[in-house]
């Protein structure tokens, strides 16, 4: 299957408020980046909110969520938000879907709805799937599913647009490649576009991060891990060009602490 080109995403929350939101959407549509992705999380503004309004101050930047939560909405409303961002933006939005972490129990508990087994989570997605396609019409929303496990990496693989390589911090090359030919099995001749997050930009993790993935700087470096991206510009360029060749992977998210460092690399390669 021919490469696609590469195009690169940001992955930020509007926590800090409306007028930092914007600058961010406008930043990084001035620097490139094809996607503003947004978290859903109780804790942060609705993505649906978020990204309307990034969609508004921007012109040519798409906004996605990364990944509305399965247990957080029924599945119908989940398509019709999406369905909804995709009229508002004329075409701009992706929606992202995933089965949720495990700390969403509580939030879903909130809003009255069952957090639900996993298999229950994933049969949620597909049917956000099917909803999303009954409602298109001429309005396609290109739907991302975040696969982390081998159900999920044969359900992204039939019925996404976009799948995202969901394992951990620590899964190896040889690991990140079986599932890319699980989800290429799944896939069939399905064209789908492979994407894969980056976490930190550098040798520095900050705080919150490693917090969040649970292990340092020093161990990703040992691990040769695909969370990081570290060297000179020529190194980065070279390892994505390595990661597209061997892994299929074109397209490219970024935590938004790294917004300005991935920049040269969101110039260089961007539409190649």
């Amino acid at each position: 299957m021919p490469q696609k080109a590469f195009r690169f995403g940001v992955v930020a929350g509007a926590a800090e408020g409306g007028a930092k939101w914007l600058a961010t959407a406008r930043r990084a549509e001035e620097l490139g980046y094809s996607t503003l992705l947004c978290p859903d999380n109780l804790n942060l503004p609705t993505p649906t909110a978020a990204l309307a309004a990034a969609a508004a101050v921007t012109t040519e930047l798409r906004v996605g969520s990364f990944v509305l939560a399965s247990p957080l909405r029924t599945a119908r409303a989940a398509a019709w938000e999406a369905h909804s961002l995709t009229v508002v933006t004329s075409g701009r939005f992706e929606l992202g879907l995933g089965t949720g972490l495990p700390s969403m129990r509580q939030q879903a508990d909130e809003l009255g709805l069952p957090y639900g087994s996993g298999q229950e989570r994933l049969d949620s997605i597909s049917e956000t799937v099917d909803h999303v396609r009954r409602l298109d019409g001429a309005a396609h929303t290109p739907v991302m599913i975040a696969a982390g496990g081998p159900k999920a990496r044969r359900l992204a693989g039939a019925k996404a647009d976009i799948v995202t390589l969901a394992g951990g911090p620590l899964t190896t090359r040889e690991e990140m490649a079986q599932y890319v030919g699980e989800i290429r099995a799944a896939a069939g001749a399905r064209d789908i576009e492979l994407a894969l997050n980056v976490w930190v930009v550098g040798e520095q993790v900050p705080p919150w991060i490693r917090r969040f993935i649970g292990v340092d700087a020093e161990t990703l470096v040992e691990h040769d891990s695909l969370a990081m991206l570290r060297g000179s510009v020529d190194d980065m360029a070279a390892e994505l060009e390595r990661r597209r060749e061997e892994l299929g992977v074109s397209y490219i998210s970024v935590n938004g602490g790294f917004l300005e460092e991935l920049a040269p690399l969101v110039e260089r390669l961007s539409g190649k």
